[in-house]
């Protein structure tokens, strides 16, 4: 068991790569903290966790965007489970139109989700994994983060870009108290986002893709568990492509 007596916070876990990602880490071992705006859901997740895995696993309504919501999140993870030795930012949104027509609302939700979100968390936990003289961060980025906005979502892409940029300064700042700090960039998953798709979008971006397919939410997750396991102690700052071969770099 890659992580057993570790405890792990998955953000919005309640479904898609960030459930795969808290089933994945439970199957290993881990105690679990599912933290998700939709908190039936999360609790859905939970339950099957502790169902299926045999682990404890705790849903808990949180919006990354608020910082006392977070630090509510974190302290409450801590009460129950007395240590944090994984943190995954996956929570996300998206907000599609042009740059004309995106509203200034639209701009400040989708960088406040994806990019405060993940400072917030990582502020939170940091301290305690100090003390412990260890953890592992991973954050999910995207391949916009690469080649610039993809999906007709102009907030989108610097989002993610600015998550790579944090991954990076935190590994540096964080490597001397034994955290890493990683990423994670996907592209083309099989996700309730890309279930929407009309099947013409959806032809067009896999013959895009060497693998010609589409990926899974697991292996995203498989890759994930790795950058959170010792498997990967030597191994911080890297933003990690798990696209198909749509981006080679």
């Amino acid at each position: 068991m890659l992580f057993e007596k570790k405890v792990a916070i998955v953000t919005g876990a309640a479904q898609g790569i960030g459930k795969a990602i808290a089933m994945s880490l439970t199957d290993q071992g881990a105690d679990m903290v599912v933290a998700d705006l939709n908190i039936e859901k999360a609790r859905r997740v939970a339950e099957q966790i502790a169902k299926e895995m045999g682990r404890r696993a705790l849903a808990i309504k949180t919006d990354v965007a608020d910082k006392q919501s977070v630090q509510a999140m974190v302290d409450r993870t801590t009460k129950e489970f007395g240590r944090i030795d994984i943190l995954v930012n996956n929570a996300g949104i998206i907000r599609r139109g042009s740059l004309e027509t995106m509203t200034d609302q639209d701009w400040h939700d989708v960088i406040g989700t994806n990019l405060t979100g993940v400072y917030y968390c990582c502020r939170a936990v940091v301290p305690i994994m100090k003390v412990q003289g260890s953890g592992k961060i991973v954050n999910i980025s995207s391949v916009a983060s690469k080649t610039g906005d993809i999906t007709s979502s102009p907030g989108y892409a610097p989002s993610k870009a600015g998550i790579d940029c944090l991954t990076k300064s935190l590994a540096r700042e964080l490597a001397p108290y034994g955290i890493n700090v990683n990423g994670v960039a996907p592209h083309a998953i099989e996700t309730e986002m890309s279930a929407e798709w009309p099947e013409e979008k959806r032809k067009k971006v896999v013959s895009a893709i060497p693998l010609g397919r589409m990926g899974k939410p697991e292996e995203v997750a498989e890759v994930v568990a790795f950058l959170a396991s010792e498997k990967a102690s030597f191994i911080t700052g890297e933003i990690i492509d798990v696209n198909g071969g749509f981006l080679m770099d």
